[in-house]
């Protein structure tokens, strides 16, 4: 793998407002000295977009922060972007997330996730000649979806991902073959992240932790789907950056093979807890942590406003990551407790909405 310094380097992260991108900026900005980051993001109205606008105020307090308002499907507005700014490293995190929305919503993931990344992957084509210019590693995010309902766990990146369940996964696997060809056509080092159920502070309220907790509040009943047999491998925000932190600064290496052609400088890697957790036993340190950080009564009945309901399409019953590549090639392997992340997570909701 060849070193990549940051130091001083222009790095372009989409889908910055988001709770990945905002929390990776942040992180860049406190490590990285005489960084610059170029953001972009469409502001849409998914979920709440005053997390979106909290996370944008907190990165826009630095000067060497310049925001983008606009979608990564705009291709005129990226090539603008790169022609401009001419960064050396992108980070890809715009996507339109969400497993079940992608059943009601197609069009939305086919503008970003499909012509969205290709845009990313063309500027990045045109920005290298051949040497040692243009885009020195593009990062981005894939998805624990990718594997379907595949039976056999821990899920790897040796794995087989041909039957996706959902249109969301789809598109990210569509990514995945995308990089591939891309780095393999035009040397382009590029890494595939598979994120594994990432929550924490100020994150996706369409995720379960965040929408158990506002029904919870407010004092309605939750869904736990497949009657509680499901197991989420949930990796904590904190978790996730250092994974990306730690790849962007390693590209695969440009290679020749036998064939005087470039070997695709493309690699895939698994971030996620390496520690399925089931749905009922994650409920349960929920409800403990919301009660003792006062969102919800010492004698709230949990039982009152539990449903268990049967699994919803797209679903799958188990996420479970294999995280030995990633340990192998960057040292590191996730390690924050749920019962550490959740309360991490009430601490903040409680500041943020009460």
């Amino acid at each position: 793998m060849s070193c990549v310094d940051l130091k001083g380097k222009t790095i372009l992260v989409t889908g910055v407002a988001g709770f990945i991108g905002a929390n990776l900026v942040k992180r860049l900005f406190a490590d990285v000295e005489k960084v610059t980051v170029i953001g972009i993001d469409n502001m849409n109205d998914y979920y709440d977009v005053r997390l979106k606008d909290a996370r944008l105020a907190e990165l826009s307090e630095r000067p060497s922060f310049i925001f983008v308002k606009g979608s990564i499907a705009d291709k005129e507005l990226i090539t603008e972007i790169f022609e401009k700014y001419k960064p050396q490293i992108v980070v890809n995190l715009a996507a339109q997330a969400g497993v079940r929305y992608s059943i009601t919503n197609p069009d939305a993931y086919i503008e970003s996730n499909l012509i969205g990344f290709y845009n990313i992957l063309e500027v990045c084509r045109h920005s290298y000649d051949g040497g040692c210019t243009g885009v020195e590693h593009l990062v981005y995010a894939s998805s624990s979806s990718v594997y379907g309902s595949n039976k056999k766990v821990p899920y790897s990146t040796d794995d087989k991902v041909d039957n996706p369940v959902s249109l969301y996964a789809a598109t990210k696997k569509s990514n995945e073959l995308l990089a591939h060809a891309y780095s393999k056509l035009y040397n382009i080092p590029s890494t595939g992240l598979r994120f594994f159920t990432v929550y924490g502070p100020a994150g996706r309220p369409d995720m379960a932790y965040f929408g158990f907790t506002n029904k919870l509040h407010e004092g309605k009943t939750i869904q736990i789907f497949n009657y509680g047999n499901c197991k989420r491998d949930f990796t904590y925000i904190d978790d996730i950056v250092e994974g990306i932190v730690r790849v962007i600064q390693k590209a695969p290496d440009r290679e020749k093979g036998e064939d005087g052609l470039p070997l695709p400088p493309h690699k895939i890697y698994n971030i996620g807890n390496n520690s399925p957790e089931n749905l009922l036993d994650f409920v349960q340190i929920l409800s403990e942590e919301l009660v003792r950080v006062g969102v919800i009564p010492e004698d709230y009945d949990f039982e009152a406003h539990k449903e268990l309901v049967p699994m919803q399409p797209g679903d799958v019953p188990v996420t479970y990551a294999d995280t030995s590549a990633l340990e192998r090639d960057f040292g590191f392997k996730p390690s924050t407790s749920l019962r550490e992340g959740l309360r991490r997570f009430t601490e903040w909701y409680k500041e943020f909405y009460l």
